[in-house]
């Protein structure tokens, strides 16, 4: 069977972190898993090749001030990429569904706006036991996830930016 893709112009990114700049925001509610997730993302991007000095850790109190700071990041043109961590747990009330949405919508909205990505990795979990899981237990680290979904992304953007021309045949 010939291959669908044979003649297509296919992007993807690679996962070298040299000469890349991160700003990681993280909550510090929830710190005991929030840093989990934290030494994940950053243990990733050194391994991928990130200089510790090109990463910039930047702790907010909790998710809620994640798109805001993760805005007045942007404005600096410092960084490749922004990657937010936070950890909410659902409660008995409707704060979880409030704050998840906005931070979750916020990113978004900055992510789609941005010429660098902006990567969410809030957990939203239902219970601590969810959350532990997700920080390095038994579904692996969702910060060391979105390192690696950051370096990638750089890597896209970058191959998204460069103009090619290419001549028709006659």
């Amino acid at each position: 069977m010939p291959d669908p893709l044979d003649g297509v112009r296919v992007i993807e990114g690679d996962l070298d972190a040299k000469g890349a700049r991160f700003a990681i925001l993280v909550s510090r509610f929830n710190s005991f898993i929030t840093d989990r997730l934290l030494g994940g993302a950053v243990d990733t991007l050194r391994r991928l090749g990130a200089d510790p000095a090109d990463i910039t850790v930047v702790k907010v109190p909790g998710a809620w001030e994640l798109p805001q700071t993760a805005a007045r990041v942007l404005e600096t043109e410092s960084y490749d990429a922004v990657i937010a961590l936070g950890c909410l747990m659902k409660g008995d009330t409707i704060h979880f569904d409030l704050i998840a949405s906005e931070a979750a919508k916020g990113l978004s909205a900055l992510g789609q706006q941005s010429k660098i990505p902006v990567l969410f990795g809030v957990l939203t979990t239902n219970d601590l036991e969810q959350a532990v899981h997700r920080a390095g237990a038994k579904y692996g680290n969702k910060g060391a996830e979105v390192a690696q979904a950051a370096v990638e992304q750089i890597r896209v953007y970058a191959a998204l930016g460069r103009k090619t021309t290419r001549r028709r045949k006659k």
